[in-house]
């Protein structure tokens, strides 16, 4: 005999179970077989869970159409709570001590801490929420996390592209590309299983000077006959003239101003 889940907990279950799960369709059956009640019940109890998140800006409910009817969670920033995600990266960014011989900063520390990927994830998720997507693509560097965060919260599949091949990805495809961070020729590569044609690729990039990496990541693309649905970087210095590519959301601009010392500034496009 089942034991009788009471309200509160089926809402308090029901929240957990799509925050954790962020644009994937439920389903009110789902949640009925779950619990062991009717649909109309849980019906009642979407309602107090889309006040919840609605009141908190945790994000919202979306109904799906179709027979079987459902919902989805769909993350959401707010503008202030996206200023403060973007004011501490910054903040980060524009410490002195991080400052390293050859105009690098050393950023290996907060870009791996889920706090700090989560809050960049969390702005380009919204960016980017209303392209037709099919995976988001990212190349072996520090913006790993935040590219994985931002494939979990469009619910897309991540792709990343190596510097250089492995065994354990069978048959690849390689590029090479000019990096300007490194100031030479570097090559990057991809099993050929990692992509199907007509594939639409979000790329999400740590840093872009002269936008070579990513110019790199758009001629992989191309190689599968995948196609660039958006680019998010994390920072660009030098502006945006004189770059390789075309359209593409920066979360911070560097102005270089000499080699002790760095000032970063917001994009206010992201924050709109």
């Amino acid at each position: 005999m089942k034991t009788q889940i009471k309200k509160a907990q089926r809402v308090c279950m029901i929240t957990h179970i799509l925050t954790e799960n962020p644009n994937k369709d439920y389903s009110l059956g789902f949640f009925a077989d779950r619990f062991g009640c009717a649909k109309s019940s849980i019906s009642e109890d979407m309602k107090l869970v889309r006040a919840s998140m609605e009141a908190a800006g945790l994000g919202y409910l979306e109904t799906t159409a179709g027979i079987k009817g459902g919902v989805r969670y769909v993350p959401y920033i707010s503008r202030e709570e996206s200023l403060k995600v973007l004011e501490s990266l910054k903040a980060l960014y524009e410490q002195p001590q991080r400052m390293m011989g050859g105009g690098f900063i050393y950023t290996t520390d907060f870009m791996f801490t889920p706090e700090t990927a989560k809050g960049a994830a969390r702005i380009f998720a919204k960016r980017f929420a209303a392209l037709d997507l099919d995976v988001v693509v990212t190349v072996e560097t520090r913006g790993i996390g935040v590219a994985l965060f931002t494939a979990e919260l469009l619910n897309k599949p991540l792709v990343v592209l190596r510097r250089e091949s492995r065994v354990s990805e069978g048959s690849t495809i390689s590029v090479n590309y000019f990096s300007g961070s490194a100031d030479r020729i570097q090559q990057m590569s991809l099993s050929k299983m990692a992509l199907k044609p007509g594939m639409r690729a979000l790329i999400i990039d740590d840093f872009m000077r002269g936008g070579g990496s990513i110019k790199g990541i758009e001629d992989m693309l191309r190689e599968f006959d995948a196609v660039t649905a958006g680019i998010g970087v994390i920072v660009v210095a030098g502006g945006r003239d004189n770059k390789k590519i075309g359209d593409y959301t920066p979360l911070l601009l560097m102005n270089e101003e000499d080699k002790y010392r760095i000032r970063m500034d917001i994009n206010p496009d992201v924050i709109a």
